[in-house]
């Protein structure tokens, strides 16, 4: 499973969004800082789910790096948010 198949997968299981795209940028980081061969180091995730309509922007984005967890976090480098509820 790809990177941007497991962030799918544990945003879809956390979130039951109405709206998901998790699009590996990594490419377009060519050789700037935290950039790897092969990619999957850079993403760009927009996801709309009704759980988040009531948070601010703070407490959605943890609430995402929680659901995206520690360890799986800690093997990309950049991860852009786009988070509505």
């Amino acid at each position: 499973m790809t990177v941007a198949e497991e962030i799918h997968t544990k945003l879809t299981n956390a979130f039951h969004p109405t709206h998901l795209s998790v699009v590996d940028e990594s490419e377009q980081h060519i050789g700037h800082a935290g950039y790897q061969e092969g990619g999957e180091s850079h993403f760009r995730v927009e996801i709309n789910a009704p759980e988040f309509a009531d948070m601010s922007r703070i407490a959605r984005h943890r609430a995402v790096h929680a659901a995206i967890g520690p360890e799986l976090v800690g093997r990309i480098h950049a991860l852009a948010l786009k988070i509505d509820g």
